[in-house]
């Protein structure tokens, strides 16, 4: 059997992924089980990036080890891909032992063989992106990958000889006109870092201490690009210690990789530095990297600080699980950004799935129980407008199946939901409610309702790698077991004279006013909540001996972060020199984390705990105003746990 091996880029775990980052593990998963359809051993590969000193910074913040941190997001992660129902065959983890140990040896092979040496790193470096830059590429002191700023760094760093294959490199590219897709990513890495020569890759980092450790120097730690890339061999079981030929079976078995999908930000990575790093392993190099574009909320991308995220676990709510994986797969134009709101996803679930394929199977389950007692019919002698549906269905599939072997899954949705379109008009125009009013046109009503049946049917073998929970659905309603793609070539597959199945709605209409009303209204119950710690505007007169009973106290925030689904609310990390406590606060629209960590507060300290939108709080800040919240900053030379009289 031809095997076939895929991995995604490792999701780093810094924080949940939003709705850009779920749809390439979707994308992957309906790309993974279209292989398995076509009869090959597939090995899907998917996990987590889980070292790099933006995870340090955020554990540090959140007041707790790093691998705690990533533990928790990694177990976030992996629960939104298995609730997106992805059939991946392994989830790596790169704090994994067997992944670091042998990312360790890999680095030390590379010294060994002189493509490593220790030099002096100047230059600028982007936090967020865990990426160098020379000069030239961070024009303007910004990130030409994400924008923010970068910070010049300068450490004592391990270099890797990038020169010294980049020869190599073009080569292979220049004769492999598949390695890169889409065509504009290829162009775009060859002219501007190929020809304009490679720069020897900083792969080293002393200045924090969360990665794999360099075993011959331990100050180092290596460098987060390194070890996250290795890890689509460390997954099959690679040794640094052996030759190719003596590794073990399964990873010869599936290495190279048939394809790496990855988003169109991280191509350098994986089309310059990967192919590099495995040529100096000698290994062979993938046989594709693709590229996919990003999904952007309404005409902006996706980002938290925008404050225009959205979730897959939360759309999921309203749309189903399988709605959200067509909505991310039909959505995403092959070369060009993808658009996400929820106007959007309304209008393509209620058009395609609840009108188009839900109408479809519901009303053909329907004339086949109400005209032939739920039982197959025989078909009889067909006609020409037969022949034109049967034709446009096969024709659609055959597109479908090329279309989604290019990586153009989107438009193969779109060619087979044009074949269902065609068989609702087939409906009208062979009326079978007039049919069934004359016993003579009873073989007609069956030939009819038989060619309703096999569309049906064959839409779902077809749909099963984008929708699979959908797809069962309907082989359930139909009571067959004929899903095998070979079964898809011609109409005749199901069985005559069986039964159908009970009924079910696929896809409920989703009325637009009603569930932005809902929204609307878990938003308003939030900013509710919100208010219940906000002081009504005038208290009671109070005497010295009231007043006495509040402990104020100096604190120093130390970590900061906004509560989820929570537009007003920030949660801080306070340190009161005697211990440390948490505090939710409603000043998330007046102040960034970033402007807060390291002021000194003032702190009512003895103020019961309480839970504002499901987190705890224990004390309030004193803050100003009621239009504009102004926070009461005490002297940086306040001492922690000082009472404030």
């Amino acid at each position: 059997m031809e095997k076939f091996y895929l991995t995604t880029a490792i999701a780093y775990a810094s924080r949940k992924p939003h709705f850009g980052n779920t749809y390439e593990i979707i994308m992957a998963d309906a790309f993974a089980r279209f292989q398995r359809q076509m009869g090959k051993d597939v090995y899907l590969c998917t996990g987590t990036d889980e070292h790099g000193q933006k995870i340090e910074e955020y554990a540090k913040s959140a007041g707790v080890t790093p691998k705690a941190y990533v533990d928790g997001v990694a177990s976030t992660i992996k629960g939104i891909w298995d609730l997106m129902d992805t059939s991946y065959d392994y989830f790596i983890r790169t704090t994994d032992e067997n992944h670091e140990r042998a990312v360790a040896k890999i680095f030390k092979k590379f010294f060994d063989k002189g493509d490593i040496y220790l030099d002096r790193y100047e230059g600028w470096y982007c936090t967020p992106c865990e990426s160098f830059f020379t000069n030239t590429q961070a024009e303007g002191g910004k990130c030409p990958d994400c924008g923010r700023p970068v910070a010049k760094a300068q450490e004592e760093a391990y270099f890797f000889k990038m020169s010294k294959y980049a020869d190599r490199l073009m080569k292979h590219i220049e004769d492999n006109p598949g390695f890169i897709e889409p065509e504009s990513r290829k162009k775009e890495m060859v002219n501007n870092f190929l020809k304009a020569g490679l720069q020897d890759l900083c792969v080293s980092r002393t200045s924090f201490k969360w990665g794999i450790p360099v075993d011959f120097d331990p100050k180092h730690v290596v460098y987060v690009w390194l070890d996250a890339l290795t890890n689509y061999i460390t997954a099959l079981g690679y040794d640094p210690d052996k030759s190719f030929e003596e590794q073990s079976e399964h990873f010869k078995k599936y290495w190279p990789a048939d394809v790496h999908i990855i988003g169109k930000d991280i191509l350098r990575f994986h089309t310059i530095y990967w192919p590099i790093f495995l040529m100096a392993l000698d290994l062979p190099l993938p046989k594709k990297v693709f590229g996919h574009p990003w999904f952007n909320s309404g005409n902006d991308k996706m980002s938290k600080s925008k404050g225009n995220v959205i979730y897959a676990d939360e759309l999921a709510e309203h749309f189903s699980v399988d709605g959200v994986r067509y909505y991310a797969l039909s959505e995403m134009p092959y070369n060009a950004d993808g658009t996400i709101t929820y106007e959007n996803v309304i209008t393509r679930y209620n058009n395609d799935l609840a009108n188009n394929l839900g109408n479809l199977v519901s009303r053909t389950h329907a004339m086949t129980k109400k005209y032939f007692g739920g039982i197959v019919p025989t078909p009889a002698e067909e006609t020409e407008l037969d022949r034109e549906l049967k034709s446009t269905v096969l024709e659609g599939v055959n597109a479908a199946r090329e279309l989604m072997a290019s990586y153009h899954v989107a438009d193969s949705l779109s060619e087979l939901f044009s074949a269902l379109r065609r068989a609702n008009k087939y409906i009208d125009e062979t009326t079978p409610w007039i049919l069934a009013k004359n016993e003579e046109d009873k073989p007609r009503l069956a030939t009819v309702i038989y060619n309703l049946l096999e569309t049906v049917r064959i839409a779902a073998v077809v749909l099963t790698p984008y929708i699979p929970s959908t797809a069962e659905r309907i082989f359930a309603q139909l009571g067959t077991d004929k899903k095998e793609y070979s079964t898809v070539s011609s109409f005749g597959a199901l069985e005559a004279g069986k039964p159908l199945g009970e009924a079910s709605t696929l896809f409920a209409r989703v009325d637009e006013k009603k569930l932005f009303e809902e929204i609307e209204a878990k938003r308003a119950a939030e900013e509710a909540a919100e208010k219940a710690m906000e002081a009504p505007e005038r208290e009671p007169e109070i005497g010295i001996e009231d007043f006495g009973k509040v402990e104020l106290r100096v604190a120093e925030i130390i970590a900061c972060e906004p509560v989820p689904k929570a537009k007003k609310l920030l949660k801080l990390q306070v340190d009161l020199g005697f211990e440390k406590r948490q505090v939710v606060s409603g000043i998330a629209k007046f102040y960034t984390p970033d402007e807060l960590i390291g002021k000194k507060v003032v702190l009512v300290s003895n103020l019961k705990p309480a839970k504002l939108c499901g987190v705890e709080s224990y004390g309030m800040l004193l803050a100003s105003g009621e239009e504009e919240i102004k926070v009461v900053f005490l002297d940086p030379t306040a001492k922690n746990g000082d009472r404030i009289h």
